[in-house]
């Protein structure tokens, strides 16, 4: 590399604006390249995208305080996407109320196995509370999650990273597991990827189905509540 394209890469990578650009052309060929290949599990936007981006912060010996003052924005737009889902939830109202008590007792089910479940591991290895407290929130979305785990004692970072690779993991798996099970109906595939992997599942259900991407979203902001009030309480129970 010349001394004057060394010049311009400094500028550059210390100019926001590149690495949103980054991300935001990261997506759009990992989306194009899980188009070509008919939506594959393992074709997951999100997992090339994040896999690209990796590689060239790496390569490019770029630190990630420098990266996220450029991908912020992205960051910011997850609470104004994660409300949006209020309209597929308006659009199909009636077939929600009618699945409202089976609904409810599947999000109680689920949230406390995924809180035990999460805490029972940490503690069978003697992790760290802070490491315990970062983890126990995995399947919830990522603001909430990020800030049920500061609240409580738990590293922010951490727990963002455990949230993207349960999202990512669950939008892998979902679809080949569903189908290994026979399950057909939509609303409870929807409602099991969105409790389990949080947006990442809510987005890969709605590429499958949109009634499913409907109740994927429910389930998504239901758990983020329900997690929030029981979190404390299991960690009282099984760790204080």
């Amino acid at each position: 590399m010349t001394d004057q394209a060394f010049s311009l890469w400094v500028y550059l990578s210390q100019t926001p604006l590149l690495w949103l650009v980054v991300t935001l052309g990261a997506y759009v060929v990992a989306d194009r390249i899980s188009q070509a290949f008919g939506r594959h599990p393992l074709c997951n936007p999100v997992l090339v995208s994040v896999i690209a981006v990796a590689l060239v912060l790496w390569a490019t010996n770029t630190s990630y305080a420098v990266y996220f003052e450029g991908a912020k924005f992205v960051h910011f737009l997850l609470g104004p996407a994660t409300v949006a889902l209020a309209i597929p939830l308006y659009q199909n109202r009636r077939i929600v109320l009618r699945a409202i008590v089976p609904m409810a007792a599947a999000l109680i089910v689920g949230s406390v196995t995924a809180i035990v479940s999460a805490v029972a591991l940490a503690r069978m290895f003697d992790m760290p509370r802070s490491i315990l407290v970062s983890l126990a929130p995995k399947s919830v979305t990522a603001p909430v999650g990020m800030g049920i785990a500061e609240t409580l004692g738990g590293d922010p970072a951490l727990t963002a990273i455990l949230i993207m690779l349960t999202g990512v993991v669950g939008s892998v798996m979902v679809t080949p597991l569903m189908n290994a099970l026979r399950m057909k109906d939509w609303r409870a595939r929807g409602f099991a990827v969105g409790l389990a992997s949080h947006g990442i599942g809510t987005a890969r259900a709605f590429q499958v189905n949109s009634l499913a991407g409907t109740f994927a979203g429910i389930a998504m902001g239901l758990n983020a509540l329900v997690t929030a009030l029981l979190l404390p309480l299991v960690l009282q129970w099984m760790v204080e």
